[in-house]
């Protein structure tokens, strides 16, 4: 095992020879970290956290740490994280809450960009992107695939649906629709589908085309969003139909 001698790690974390820790990272005694985790320098990753295999911990970076949260007094919550994701500098990531569900959770194959903060209760899926200083408010949920802009703030119990784009300054008060390119000028709009974003990720013409007509009933049609809906499940495909359902059981609306 590679540990700098100035890392302070707690008796009883749980870390396999195959870690590296770096100068001046501290790390508590309820940690578990995954083979072949790297933390560069100045790390600190704390309370009831465990950690998958391949992640990477940059400096100054804070994981597990007590959530903002003026109710919390030292509840017994967690912090889960996946495998191979990137955190950047200066992030935090804060454990969960007695009153949240306990458990603050990343998935896998995220990079988590300079000063990125992940608000207590919050769940993230998997290969996600959040752009520096991305904001994440208290149980705030986000679906796979999603890229999260710059300077983005996320209100409390936001949903972003999967494979969603949101532009760099958007502040995100609604939940936003999954394959959807989202962004602020003068006021937060949904611009239709992330085009160019699902091309890369596979989505064939067909799927494109079904989504696209989905869209226009939703945002261009001189529709409400009940008649909107009627017109979307005729549509075939998966991909329509998991659209159709986000925009059922959103609870704080949509951003459209």
């Amino acid at each position: 095992m590679s540990i700098h001698p100035s890392a302070v790690i707690a008796v009883g974390a749980r870390i396999p020879s195959s870690c590296t820790i770096g100068p001046y990272c501290t790390i508590g005694p309820e940690v578990e970290l995954g083979e072949e985790c790297t933390l560069i320098s100045h790390v600190v990753i704390d309370g009831r956290t465990r950690i998958g295999a391949h992640n990477t911990f940059y400096p100054f970076c804070s994981i597990g740490v007590p959530p903002q949260d003026l109710k919390y007094k030292g509840e017994p919550t967690e912090t889960v994280i996946g495998d191979g994701n990137t955190i950047r500098e200066c992030v935090t990531i804060s454990r969960g809450t007695a009153g949240g569900g306990g458990i603050t959770r990343l998935g896998s194959g995220n990079l988590l960009m300079a000063y990125a903060h992940v608000g207590h209760d919050s769940q993230v899926g998997s290969r996600c992107i959040l752009a520096n200083s991305a904001t994440l408010a208290g149980h705030v949920t986000i679906e796979d695939d999603v890229t999260l802009g710059a300077f983005c703030p996320v209100h409390q119990h936001c949903v972003l649906g999967a494979h969603a784009f949101i532009g760099g300054g958007t502040i995100v008060t609604q939940d936003v629709l999954p394959f959807s390119l989202t962004s602020a000028r003068r006021e937060n709009k949904a611009f239709g589908i992330n085009k160019i974003g699902l091309e890369r990720k596979g989505f064939s013409p067909e799927r494109l085309r079904r989504l696209q007509k989905a869209y226009r009933y939703l945002l261009a049609a001189k529709l409400n969003t009940t008649q909107a809906l009627e017109k979307m499940r005729a549509l075939e495909g998966e991909d329509v139909a998991l659209l159709v359902e986000f925009i059922e059981r959103s609870e704080r609306g949509v951003i459209k």
